[in-house]
């Protein structure tokens, strides 16, 4: 076993970091990689690989760190993954692959994640001869599902169109993600590589409003990918969700992080008051209320209806919030909003107390018939997201019948495919499995990989 012991990235000082939305961790020095990537053993059956959805080289890429060639490294992974110093900034390595690693049996797993994003933000892509096959793939939605497909339909040498209903690309990484989580100049950067090697982006297109499925159809394009997120979001369905104040966590992240709204001089101003509550306990819950924190509040709550153990928020994300000052009220559960003028005022929240697990393994949360009140002049409710019909309601007008199941989500087979010939659908729109960036860049892969089968004569 190494004796070594894994290494840190250095960490932006914790009351600093609350007033700017700079990186919190800095990357790996030079030093720190070879350190770390001296740790990995090699294994000759390397578990890590198993854990990761694209199944990275894990064990090969580190080899190359070893070896002081990076540029090697991010050759290994981008034959994977594309999106490194994404990934390797956002997705939750501690359930993936450094779960599977064998040193964190006894110890510490080999930090996976530092590596990949250490090697993603110092290697660049290599430039292939790409060979035109004459086919044309359009792709809605330009997040992690997307933009993994993109990239290997281009290579496999489709036309590929990626239409984005915002007006900046990067779907969930742009708007859902904070910037001192994932810089956007590295978003930038990853979405650049794509673009010099002949993918086209349309910003703007909502498609189902601003074009049709048949339309697509009808301009030659040969398959069509779905990967149009999940933003509708989960309420609570108390009374005084309507007051002023309250958002859900895709409203409130989305107007800081692609509208500026804490910005001077912005047309879509956020109001920003003394008090915060969070509902819910996810890595969003999260993002939320450290940004709650950058933008001026100056108490904010995390409410949970269970314990700090039953948190699905990753554990750093957790660890950084308690650092810069958010304050965890657990066994709560909201039950009303109140509000004077229109406004928020307070929220009412009743006890819990945790009973039996369960079908997700945690135990239930049970109601005690106790009750607290915590004044608060903001509201924002994280408890997930739905799919935006806007596509499938466009298509049974179009009398496409895209198969969805109850909540509204596409219904794809194994190889991403819909009930309708041609047309795929991946990620949160499609959910297999968690939703991560890491699991929609592998069913962008899937999708991509059944795409090129079914319209090329040769397989890859």
């Amino acid at each position: 076993m190494s004796k070594t012991e894994r290494q840190r990235p250095c960490e932006q000082d914790e009351i600093k970091r609350r007033s700017n939305f700079d990186p919190v961790e800095e990357n790996f020095t030079p030093e720190q990689a070879a350190l770390e990537a001296s740790r990995c053993l090699n294994c000759k059956n390397p578990l890590c690989r198993k854990g990761c959805p694209v199944s990275v080289d894990i064990p090969s890429f580190i080899q190359k760190v070893k070896e002081g060639n990076i540029q090697s490294a991010g050759e290994i992974i981008r034959e994977s993954n594309m999106l490194p110093s994404v990934c390797g900034r956002v997705c939750p390595q501690e359930r993936q692959c450094e779960s599977k690693c064998v040193l964190g049996i006894k110890g510490e797993s080999v930090a996976i994640g530092a590596l990949e994003r250490y090697v993603g933000d110092n290697s660049a892509p290599v430039k292939t001869q790409i060979k035109e096959n004459g086919k044309k793939v359009a792709i809605v939605g330009s997040g992690c599902a997307g933009m993994s497909a993109a990239a290997d339909l281009r290579n496999a040498g489709f036309e590929v169109s990626v239409f984005e209903a915002l007006h900046e690309l990067g779907g969930v990484l742009r708007y859902g993600i904070p910037p001192f989580r994932l810089p956007r100049t590295v978003l930038d950067r990853e979405i650049e590589s794509l673009k010099e090697i002949g993918v086209k982006f349309y910003k703007n297109v909502i498609v189902g409003k601003s074009i049709t499925l048949n339309q697509l159809k009808e301009e030659g394009y040969d398959a069509i990918f779905i990967c149009s997120g999940a933003g509708l979001p989960k309420m609570l369905g108390v009374a005084g969700e309507n007051l002023n104040g309250v958002y859900s966590a895709n409203e409130f992240l989305t107007r800081v992080n692609l509208m500026h709204a804490n910005e001077p001089d912005t047309p879509t101003p956020l109001k920003v008051g003394k008090k915060a509550a969070i509902i819910g306990g996810g890595n969003v819950a999260m993002d939320a209320a450290r940004t709650a924190v950058r933008v001026g509040y100056k108490e904010v709550y995390i409410v949970y209806r269970r314990t700090e153990e039953e948190l699905p928020a990753r554990k750093e994300e957790i660890r950084h919030a308690k650092e810069e000052g958010i304050i965890f009220k657990l066994l709560h559960s909201p039950v009303e909003i109140l509000g004077k003028d229109g406004f928020v005022e307070s929220i009412k929240l009743e006890v819990m107390e945790l009973g039996e697990p369960d079908e997700s393994g945690r135990r239930r949360p049970v109601p005690t018939g106790k009750f607290d009140t915590m004044d608060v002049d903001a509201v924002i409710v994280s408890l997930g997201t739905g799919p935006n019909p806007i596509i499938q309601q466009s298509a049974t007008k179009e009398n496409i019948d895209i198969e969805t199941d109850k909540k509204g989500y596409i219904i794809i087979n194994e190889n991403g495919e819909t009930s309708v010939k041609d047309i795929y659908a991946g990620g949160d729109v499609a959910p297999r499995g968690e939703s991560t960036a890491i699991n929609a860049m592998g069913a962008g892969k899937t999708a991509a990989k059944a795409i090129i089968e079914a319209l090329c004569t040769a397989k890859v």
